[in-house]
C-alpha cells in the first residue's frame, strides 16, 4: 500500500479532500485537510434532482485544486467517492466523464447503503464502542448503522438531507410543522431494528452540535472526537438550534459557515434521536473518508484492526520514539508494581492499561528537546491520542506522561480537567508507580527487581547496584505517608579515615 493516500468526498454541500500517511502497517495520521462549500446540490431537489450549472462550476474547481494538492505531495493512490447530490442527479455522467477526462479523477459514485457502511467501518473501528447506531446527516440524504459487537449488523439511508429539507421547506417559507411531517413519514421507512440507546453523530451536522454544547458548558477539552452528551440534559439546546433564527445562532455557540442549514439539520436529528430511542450522542470526528481508507487498509484482516493494535498509539510511537531506546523489562517493572500496591489505592485493571499505554509512550517527548520533555509528550498524547480512547482515557495517560519531573501529577492540569480524571488519589498513586517505574528501569533495564508492601512499607529489592536510583528516589513526592526502601546492596563511596 502506498504511503500516502488520499480520499476526495463530493458530498451535496461540501467537497472535501484528505490525505493520510502510513507510518507503518497499521499506524497513520492526517497530513492535509481542504474542504469547499461547493453546494453542488444547490437548486437540484427543487428540480427532480437535476444538477445546476453554478454548483458542477464550484464543484469542477474544488476538484481541480485537490488535484493540485494531491500532485504537490507526491500521492500515488486516490480514491474519489461521490454521495447523494451526484447519485440522485439523472445528468451526472457528463459531469463523471469530464472530470475524468480533465483532471484524471475518477469518480465513483456510492449509495447510500455504502456511504453508512463507510461510515460504520470508521466508527467500529476509531471510536470506544462497539455498539450503537451511526447517523450521518449529509446535505441530502441521513445514513444510518447499526452495531452491535463491534459488527455491523445493518446500513439504512434516508432521503432526509440539509439542503434538501432548506430547499423544498425553508427556502419556501412553509411552516416548521410541514418540515417535521415529511421527516416523520421518511423515518417509518427505517427498519425496528434501528434502536439503540447510542448515536453515533457523524459529519458536520453532528460535529457542529457537538462543538455548540462543548462550548455552552465550557467543557474542559475541546475535542469533539470521542465527545458525549446526554440527549435528555441537552434536547433543549438541540431544539433552540433548529427552531432559531439566522440572527440567533451565534449566541448558540454555530460557526457561521453552518448558519445556512443547521437548523434543518438539527431538526433531522432530533427527530432521528426520538425514533431510535437515543439517550446517549457519541461525537465522532471521523466517517467516510476515514472509512474508505479504512477499507483499503484493513482489507486483509477483515475491515478491524488486530487485536491490541491501536492506530492512534502505533502512529504517535512511530513519529515520536524515533530514538528507539530499549524496553527491557519496563513494563514487567510497571506491571509488578501495580500489582503490588493496586489494593492500597483500589487500582483496577483498565488504571492498569492506562499506566501499560504510559510507560509505551513514555519517551515521545525526547525528540523534540529534552528539556521540558514532559510537557510536549502531554502536549502530543492529548492531541494525537484519538482513535479508540474515551477523553477520560486520552487524559489520564496525558496527565502520567506531564508527571515525572515536576510534583508527583501536574496540579494546574488536574484542576482544569478534573471533571474528566480519575480521584486525585488514584492519579497521585498512578503517576507515582509511573514514575518510580521509569527512575528503576533507567537506572538498570536488566536488573531483577522485586515489590513487597508490609505495613505501610514499600520494599524494593534489586539484585544490582541502582546508585543514582537512591537520589531520584529519596526526593520523590509520594501519594501516602509510607516507607519506601530500596535495597540493592549499593555502598556511597566513603574516603579512609
Amino acid at each position: 500500500m502506498p504511503k500516502r493516500i488520499a480520499v476526495i468526498d463530493i458530498g451535496s454541500n461540501s467537497a472535501r479532500l484528505v490525505i493520510y500517511q502510513r507510518t507503518s502497517r497499521y499506524g497513520f495520521h492526517l497530513i492535509v485537510q481542504q474542504k469547499s462549500r461547493v453546494r453542488i446540490g444547490e437548486g437540484a431537489y427543487e428540480r427532480d434532482g437535476e444538477l445546476q450549472e453554478i454548483g458542477l462550476r464550484r464543484a469542477f474547481g474544488a476538484l481541480q485544486s485537490f488535484r493540485h494538492t494531491i500532485e504537490e505531495y507526491k500521492v500515488r493512490k486516490v480514491h474519489c467517492v461521490a454521495t447523494s447530490a451526484l447519485r440522485d442527479a439523472p445528468n451526472r455522467s457528463d459531469f463523471i466523464t469530464k472530470v475524468r477526462q480533465k483532471l484524471d479523477l475518477h469518480i465513483k459514485v456510492i449509495d447510500g447503503e455504502k456511504e453508512a457502511f463507510f461510515g460504520a467501518v470508521a466508527v467500529v473501528n476509531l471510536l470506544p464502542t462497539e455498539s450503537g447506531i451511526t447517523v450521518d446527516i449529509g446535505g441530502g440524504s441521513a445514513d444510518m448503522a447499526l452495531l452491535q459487537n463491534g459488527r455491523i449488523i445493518a446500513t439504512h439511508s434516508l432521503k432526509l438531507g440539509t439542503v434538501r429539507l432548506k430547499e423544498l421547506f425553508s427556502d419556501r417559507h412553509l411552516d416548521p410543522e410541514a418540515a417535521k411531517s415529511f421527516i416523520r413519514r421518511e423515518l417509518e421507512k427505517l427498519p425496528e431494528i434501528f434502536r439503540n440507546r447510542t448515536a453515533v453523530g457523524i459529519g458536520g451536522t453532528a460535529r457542529a452540535l457537538s462543538r455548540g454544547i462543548i462550548l455552552k458548558n465550557r467543557y474542559p477539552f475541546e475535542k469533539i472526537h470521542a465527545f458525549e452528551y446526554s440527549v435528555k440534559k441537552e434536547r433543549a439546546y438541540l431544539e433552540a438550534v433548529a427552531s432559531a433564527k439566522k440572527e440567533e445562532l451565534p449566541a448558540l455557540f454555530i460557526k457561521k459557515n453552518r448558519h445556512d442549514t443547521i437548523r434543518e439539520g438539527a431538526l433531522i436529528f432530533l427527530e432521528i434521536l426520538e425514533t431510535i430511542g437515543a439517550q446517549t450522542v457519541l461525537s465522532s470526528g471521523v466517517g467516510v473518508r476515514e472509512g474508505v481508507f479504512l477499507h483499503d487498509l484493513l482489507r486483509n484482516d477483515r475491515l478491524h484492526f488486530p487485536p491490541g493494535i491501536n492506530p492512534s498509539l502505533r502512529s504517535i510511537k512511530d513519529r515520536f520514539d524515533l530514538l528507539k531506546l530499549p524496553e527491557g523489562n519496563k513494563q514487567k517493572l510497571g506491571r509488578q508494581l501495580f500489582e503490588t500496591l493496586k489494593e492500597e489505592f483500589g487500582g483496577s485493571k483498565h488504571h492498569a492499561l492506562m499506566l501499560h499505554h504510559a510507560l509505551s509512550l513514555s519517551n515521545i517527548g525526547k525528540m523534540l528537546t529534552i528539556y521540558k520533555e514532559h510537557q510536549h509528550a502531554f502536549y502530543i498524547a492529548s492531541q494525537e491520542l484519538n482513535y479508540g480512547f474515551t477523553h477520560r482515557e486520552m487524559l489520564t495517560i496525558a496527565l502520567l506522561l506531564r508527571s515525572k519531573g515536576d510534583a508527583l501529577y501536574y496540579r494546574p492540569l488536574y484542576r482544569r480537567y478534573k471533571k474528566l480524571l480519575p480521584s486525585k488519589k488514584k492519579i497521585k498513586w498512578l503517576a507515582f508507580i509511573y514514575t518510580l517505574t521509569l527512575i528503576l528501569h533507567e537506572n538498570s533495564s536488566a536488573a531483577e527487581i522485586k515489590f513487597s508492601w508490609d505495613e505501610k512499607t514499600l520494599r524494593i529489592v534489586s539484585d544490582r547496584p541502582l546508585y543514582l536510583a537512591h537520589e531520584e528516589i529519596a526526593g520523590l513526592e509520594k501519594p501516602a505517608k509510607f516507607t519506601l526502601r530500596l535495597d540493592d546492596g549499593c555502598q556511597a563511596y566513603r574516603p579512609e579515615e
